[in-house]
């Protein structure tokens, strides 16, 4: 049998997969037309080409497939350009004429382009090819700024490219809100709250008109309602749509949304032809996801091999992705479509979070879900829908946070059954995962390169690692404590790899001690382990890509996309002439202000632009950088001790200035926080604090380990009566011992918790010197304290640095959709209702 396979994407090579592992393999010949000059390659992760991939890094075909299966003929640049049903044949456009027993169209999509005038202009792009890729790489060297149309999955994917490239960037989208497909008004609404507060500017209700000519920029676009952007280049992401145009030449059936019909056995209106993938239309629904296509593949395979059972049941559209950083999962009917269904809703609007679920009228089952910035339930409430799991007695527990912040767990690997389905695009079951560790895979790469579970898309990763890890502590094997799929090492062992080797990039690193390019797990903790060891300035080009959002503007971000100023107040002691300066900005730039627990003043309501302006005053009047958007030093609080109160013992304000100007600007796996007491009535809560010191007549006790919050955890004594020389000691051990070994985002009472031998294994390193690190630990703190930068400082005098705090790159106006209200005589951000009353 000849078999001839049109298009060579990723469906096409799944195809090809799929009938080479069949038992028709030695029984057909197959010709695939590519007409690309490249093989298939993975169009999901395709903005990792931005990130330095290469085409060959994203190549899908295995090495050595072809001469492995000599009768698979690959046939690069060559496309069709008719059928002929009466004859079997396929035309190319060279003229050449191939036969064909069975023909498989995978011929995709397009990027569907409004017919807007001035579409065609040059630096105007489509999004879809590597071509079209490297054409934007060439356009972004000589732009500023960037825009792109479309706000759904590949317009978010592309304003991340265009990120990445270092533009301003904007997305225009014509629906009222991002995604629309995948997540409803109120996913919607935090989705753009943090996507704006990374940097990209997001228009919405907007329909482009025309594209002339610009005055500041290339481009403008002008939009119905009058309005007009200007950018450099323009890409369009509007959406797909069926390349069928050889099924409509040969006229095969179409469906009324455009895409060649097909059956359960995805067969055509004609016999010998099979359509899969996107440009398939099945039940008068196209997929525009992988996963959908990867099955279809999988059906004509089987079909082809004589299983006439082989069938497609249709797709599940649940979808997890990580758009520039942001979780975004939509589950089922996410728009609780389904009569009579009801929902239940959280929202956390200073985390920039929101959670729903949709279930029957009954409260017995879920029916779909949409969570934004945060998806750690996506695994749990996926195989809830797609199983029939009952739900628990009060649904509303599965999204809403447990009391020590993290998300209530409904079920467990062990609650599925082997039948779950965790990876959709490769459609590999608990079972696989299962019977795959007992083959001896004991890593997630091991699971990918035996089931292909998560080696697609990712987004099953964490639940697969959940049953791979499950099943592994089942069967009495040891489960590792791998940072990410990139680095198969734990934080603490990445940072001695770091500090006992040099290293000081994250490409270094890679190269030596991990693969692929990282994720946003590895980058930060990756940053923080650099910034602790060598203490180079955080936005040094080589480093800033690394950063988390606060740390890559300086800045805590705020709910409306504004940011908090936090000037450093050792010790909460400030002269009244500081006082008068903070003031006078607060004043100057109308920031809200407040005191805070830890005794300072926070300013907030700052726009991006006035950042660096706002810092060159406060530094003039001899202020530093609070780090309050840093995993690091955050405050030493004090009561003001014997200087002024009559029950003081020691000079508790003169201590906290000294520590707090010691060990600031110090990075650690999480915040840290001081308090200093005079006397043991405690008025600075010391015994709260990750380092807690209390005046005694004979010295200082030392406190650690304690922390307030939602888990709170009272401090323990580790030594007392000190003098502030053995003070000062056994807190650089402490707090370097800490950085050393804890995990990534542990907080020391945690930290402690975990610690095997609990405080008396803590004493005995830190007072004891049990493992000879005394010395150490001490001089690599004092190489800290040496280096100290105030980072606002480098960044408001490094001009490179100052650039990136721009609204916009062509503009020096304001950001119009940062809005505030006034309230007890200061500003706050304007809810959503008052937004809608703010005149034009």
């Amino acid at each position: 049998m000849h078999i001839v396979l049109i298009g060579h994407g990723m469906v096409g090579q799944k195809f090809l997969e799929s009938l080479a592992e069949g038992p028709a393999a030695a029984q057909v010949q197959v010709t695939v037309l590519c007409e690309e000059p490249r093989p298939a390659y993975d169009r999901v992760h395709l903005s990792e080409f931005f990130s330095g991939k290469t085409a060959e890094d994203l190549s899908l075909v295995p090495p050595g497939f072809f001469e492995q299966h000599p009768g698979f003929r690959l046939r690069l640049a060559a496309k069709a350009t008719a059928i002929e049903r009466r004859d079997n044949t396929v035309t190319l456009a060279d003229g050449e004429v191939v036969h064909y027993d069975k023909l498989v169209l995978a011929t995709g999509s397009y990027p569907f382009v409004p017919g807007v005038p001035g579409r065609e202009r040059p630096h105007c792009h489509v999004y879809r090819t590597i071509e079209d890729l490297e054409a934007m790489q060439a356009s972004g060297r000589v732009s500023k700024s960037g825009v792109v149309i479309g706000g759904g999955l590949l317009g978010l994917e592309c304003a991340k490219a265009l990120r990445d490239m270092g533009l301003q960037t904007h997305v225009v989208e014509f629906a009222p809100r991002l995604m629309a497909v995948q997540v409803d008004d109120g996913g919607g609404r935090v989705l753009r709250e943090k996507i704006e507060a990374l940097g990209v500017q997001v228009h919405t209700n907007r329909n482009t008109v025309e594209i002339t000519d610009g005055v500041s920029a290339r481009h403008r676009l002008v939009f119905t309602d009058g309005t007009w952007l200007e950018t450099d280049m323009l890409v369009f992401s509007a959406g797909i749509r069926p390349r069928d145009e050889l099924g409509r030449q040969s006229a095969l059936a179409t469906g009324p949304r455009g895409g060649i019909v097909v059956d359960d056995q995805c067969l055509t209106s004609d016999r010998h032809i099979y359509a899969i993938g996107e440009v398939a239309s099945w039940r008068e629904q196209t997929f525009g996801l992988v996963a959908p296509g990867y099955e279809m593949a999988r059906v004509v395979a089987r079909h082809i091999a004589g299983d006439a059972a082989a069938a497609f049941p249709g797709a599940d559209m649940s979808t997890k992705l990580k758009l520039m950083g942001v979780d975004v999962a939509s589950i089922g009917d996410a728009h609780a479509k389904t009569p009579k269904a009801r929902s239940y809703q959280f929202v956390d609007e200073r985390k920039q979070i929101y959670k729903k679920i949709v279930v029957s009228e009954d409260g017995q089952f879920l029916l779909g879900a949409v969570l934004v910035g945060n998806a750690d339930e996506y695994g749990t409430l996926l195989q809830m829908a797609l199983n029939g799991i009952k739900l628990p007695a009060d649904p509303e527990f599965l999204i809403l946070p447990s009391s020590d912040g993290k998300a209530a767990v409904a079920i467990g690997p062990d609650a599925l059954p082997d039948s779950a389905q965790l990876c959709s695009c490769n459609n590999v079951t608990k079972g696989q995962i299962c019977a795959a560790v007992g083959e001896g895979c004991t890593t997630i790469g091991d699971i990918k390169a035996c089931t292909k579970a998560g080696a697609t898309c990712g987004g099953c990763v964490p639940l697969v690692t959940q049953v791979m890890k499950f099943e592994m502590a089942k069967r009495g094997m040891a489960v590792n404590n791998h940072l990410c799929e990139h680095f198969p090492h734990s934080r603490q062992e990445l940072y001695h790899l770091i500090r006992v080797g040099g290293l000081k990039t994250f490409s270094d690193l890679l190269a030596k001690h991990g693969k692929g390019l990282g994720c946003d797990i590895c980058k930060p903790a990756a940053a923080s382990i650099f910034a602790s060891c060598w203490n180079d300035f955080v936005l040094k080009p080589e480093l800033a890509a690394l950063q988390d959002s606060n740390d890559y503007y300086l800045g805590n971000i705020q709910k409306d996309g504004s940011y908090s100023v936090v000037p450093r107040m050792p010790g909460g002691e400030v002269t009244p002439d500081g006082l008068i300066a903070v003031g006078q900005v607060a004043k100057k730039y109308g920031l809200y202000t407040k005191i805070t627990g830890g005794a300072r003043v926070d300013m907030f309501g700052a726009r991006v632009e006035q950042l660096p302006l706002i810092w060159e005053e406060l530094i003039a009047a001899g202020f530093e950088s609070g780090h309050a958007y840093g995993k690091s030093l955050r405050t030493v609080k004090s009561c003001v001790g014997s200087t002024w109160c009559r029950y003081g013992v020691d000079d508790s304000v003169g201590l906290a200035v000294e520590i707090e100007n010691r060990y600031k600007g110090l990075r650690a796996p999480h915040k840290i926080k001081f308090g200093v007491s005079g006397c043991t009535r405690e008025c600075a809560e010391a015994q709260g604090k990750d380092v807690g010191i209390i005046a005694t007549d004979k010295g200082w006790n030392l406190y650690v380990c304690g922390n307030g919050g939602m888990k709170p955890r009272h401090a323990e004594l580790i030594a007392s009566d000190l003098s502030k020389a053995d003070l000062i000691k056994y807190v650089d051990r402490f707090l370097m011992f800490y950085v050393r070994t804890a995990d990534r985002l542990q907080r020391t009472s945690t930290w402690r918790d975990n610690m095997e031998g609990g405080l008396d294994y803590l004493k005995s390193v830190v007072i004891d010197d049990k493992l000879g690190l005394g010395p150490e630990l001490e001089a690599q703190m004092q190489a800290v304290v040496d280096t100290y930068q105030c980072e606002w400082k480098t960044a408001v005098t490094t001009p490179e640095v100052r650039q990136r705090f721009r609204s916009f790159v062509n503009s020096d106006k304001a950001d119009e959709k940062i809005i505030f209200v006034e309230e007890r005589g200061q500003i706050r951000p304007a809810r959503a209702e008052e937004r809608e009353e703010q005149p034009a």
